[in-house]
Parts: structure tokens; C-alpha cells; sequence
């Protein structure tokens, strides 16, 4: 293990800097963060976003063990994973998606199907949710390893910009839409793992619209989970970096083609880049954003 990300209390906060200090570790400067401390090989970095605690280097898990736990959070959790979370080492499927909330770029909803043994691999591997990875490059890296796991199975449902108008005209909703797309991913996993009978994915809409969806489209015998931070869960963590490594491939490729920048999110700056791909007729908008986004109607 090297990588190791925990949500902190403010007295908890308090608590890890003197610690810290009594470690003698060296405080350095870091973008968004209370503060952040090196001892050799060993960062530990409290985030202002949180708040949380993300620490990295050879000796994480030394550290977790030994400081982390049992002087700050009061507890022994790493290596107990099973006692705490006994539910997601039994085989399911997790599912998430990538690209709802960025103007332009696709929607891209994966699922995972995981058992003890793949589970098993997949921490190994220190799989986490994507959000919690920070560069393109490694989230290509993490995948082509979840995808190199014996017993790994993984579904990827790809919706391009001009698809996804033509789904949200069609559906008039977007928590419908992702309902569909989900039970969609559902489907397609079941055909290589008909034994199970379990699937989880992070509570988008009232539980009602995913399983009303389900019934709709003929999806019987599975259990269908939804709850807040689902990501924790080993299965979405694996699924949602399937989901971001195939958004990110089509904003670089496409980035590429027109030979501009395409920026993520939905902040001030889409709008700067969206005029000037209008202005030079480079492609047309309605194939490169989500057009019922406020900032197209704004265009």
C-alpha cells in the first residue's frame, strides 16, 4: 500500500498536526490544504475539502497502522476490511458513471462485477474511487490493471454528446436517463455473471426511479442497491475508473482533433472555448456538449 485517504474531524485535524510534530516531520507547502508534512519517503497532507487526510509514500501503511489509527481515528480498520465491510467482499456488481456534470464530453456509465478473490486483488492494487486520482495518467494505468484481474468482469456503456441530446429529448430527465443507463449496464453484466444477484451504485435519484426502470426493461432477480458515497465500495471504486478512463480518452482524442483544449466541468471557462469552436466552425456544438445545460442556451 502507498496511498491511503481517511475524512478527518476538525479535532481530529488538531490532533494529526501534533503528531506530526512530535514526529518530526517537516512541514512543506501545498496547494488546498490546512497543512501538509514529509518524513523521508512519507507525505501526509490534510486537505481543506473534507476535511480528509490523504497520506502517500512506501511507508502508508506502516504509518496508518501504527499513527494513524489506533492516535487519531481510534480505531483499527486497515487489514480488518472484512470485520468492518463483510458486504462488499460477496460477489455483485457496482456500477458509476463519469461525464454528468461537465459540459462537454460524453455521459460513460460502467459496472464491475467483484467477488471476494477480485476484491481481494482490486485493494491490492490500491483501487479508490476516481475522484480521489489525480491525473489522467494514472487512472490509465489503475484501469488497464483492474481489467488484468483474473475473474474481473466489467461493462462499459458509452453515450456520446449527440447520443445523450437524442437520450434526454427521448427521456426529459436526466435522473431517468441515468436510471436507464445503470439498468442498461445491469443487463449486460447479468448475460456474463447470471449468479449474481446483487448490484450497488451511489443513491442518484429516490430509490423508486432506478427499480421502476428495472422493472420496465425486464431486469428480475437482482438486488438493487443504492446508497450516498457508494464509491467506497470496491466495485464502483473499480467501475467508476472504467467510467472516467473512457471520458477522458474521448475529451483528449477530441481535444486533439479540433486542436483545442476542452476543458472538464461546467464553470465559466466551457463557455470561452464553446464560442470559439462556434467562431471557427470547427464542429457543431450539438456534438460536443450536453445541450440542456444552462450554459448552451446561454450560447
Amino acid at each position: 500500500m502507498t496511498s491511503y485517504t481517511h475524512p478527518l474531524t476538525l479535532e481530529q485535524v488538531k490532533l494529526l498536526k501534533a503528531v506530526l510534530t512530535e514526529l518530526n516531520f517537516d512541514w512543506v507547502e501545498r496547494p488546498y490544504t490546512i497543512y501538509s508534512a514529509k518524513k523521508g519517503k512519507l507525505n501526509v497532507s490534510v486537505y481543506e475539502k473534507g476535511p480528509k487526510v490523504l497520506v502517500q509514500g512506501s511507508e502508508t501503511e506502516d504509518f496508518v497502522r501504527f499513527n494513524l489509527e489506533p492516535q487519531i481515528l481510534g480505531e483499527a480498520k486497515l487489514g480488518y476490511e472484512k470485520v468492518h465491510d463483510p458486504q462488499q467482499y460477496l460477489p455483485h456488481f457496482g456500477i458509476d458513471e463519469s461525464g454528468k456534470g461537465d459540459f462537454f464530453g460524453p455521459l460513460v456509465i460502467a459496472g464491475a462485477y467483484t467477488d471476494e478473490a477480485i476484491v481481494d486483488q482490486l485493494v491490492k492494487l490500491g483501487v479508490k474511487d476516481s475522484k480521489q486520482v489525480n491525473s489522467a495518467q494514472k487512472i490509465r494505468a489503475i484501469s488497464t490493471k483492474i481489467k488484468r484481474v483474473a475473474g474481473f468482469k466489467y461493462q462499459i456503456i458509452f453515450i456520446s454528446p449527440q447520443r445523450y441530446n437524442e437520450l434526454y429529448a427521448k427521456f426529459n430527465n436526466l435522473n431517468s436517463m441515468l436510471a436507464w443507463g445503470h439498468v442498461k449496464v445491469m443487463q449486460e453484466l447479468q448475460k456474463q455473471c447470471p449468479q449474481c444477484k446483487d448490484s450497488l451504485s451511489d443513491q442518484f435519484a429516490k430509490p423508486y426511479v432506478i427499480e421502476s426502470m428495472a422493472k420496465r426493461m425486464g431486469v428480475e432477480g437482482i438486488n438493487i442497491r443504492q446508497r450516498t458515497k457508494a464509491e467506497s465500495d470496491i466495485a464502483v471504486a473499480a467501475a467508476s475508473i472504467l467510467a472516467r478512463e473512457a471520458f477522458i480518452d474521448w475529451m483528449d482524442k477530441t481535444s486533439q482533433e479540433l486542436e483545442v483544449k476542452i476543458p472538464l466541468g461546467a464553470g465559466a471557462g466551457v463557455k470561452e472555448i464553446a464560442r470559439d469552436i462556434q467562431a471557427r466552425q470547427l464542429m457543431p456544438l450539438e456534438q460536443l456538449v450536453k445541450t440542456h445545460f444552462k450554459t448552451y442556451k446561454e450560447l
